[in-house]
């Protein structure tokens, strides 16, 4: 895998850093969990993520194996994007955050119940070309 030689490390959590530790892209998979499908529809997050930055973030997603896209329209070409297993099975880890921020941190936003209740099995999930 192309995106595997990115990594600085082999200890799991620096590896895991390197794919999901900027600010954008555990946004970005909340979005996708929440249902959201469409490049604008994440630009319009209240996070307000820049779209060169949201471009570069799904281009990694897909490079590692967490979301597929598929064209809806091809004049131009748009696409939709849907988690793979792989990135379902991020969900409880989003969750755990979550969990820790509003407990830790005054002045979060409740997490939605719905989020919290999701499993990975809830997901839009697609097999990864690789069948991970």
């Amino acid at each position: 895998m192309r995106a595997l030689k990115k990594l600085r490390s082999g200890c799991p959590i620096a590896t895991s850093l390197d794919i999901f530790g900027d600010r954008w892209t555990l946004v970005i998979m909340r979005d996708l969990a929440m249902g959201k499908t469409r490049f604008g529809d994440f630009s319009q997050s209240p996070e307000r993520i820049p779209t060169n930055v949201l471009t570069d973030r799904l281009l990694r997603l897909e490079e590692f194996g967490l979301i597929e896209k598929s064209a809806y329209q091809k004049h131009p070409i748009r696409y939709d994007y849907a988690v793979t297993q792989k990135g379902a099975e991020l969900l409880p880890v989003l969750q755990a955050v979550c969990k820790w921020a509003n407990k830790h941190l005054p002045g979060t936003w409740k997490t939605p119940d719905k989020f919290l209740s999701l499993k990975p099995s809830d997901l839009t999930v697609k097999k990864t070309k690789t069948g991970e």
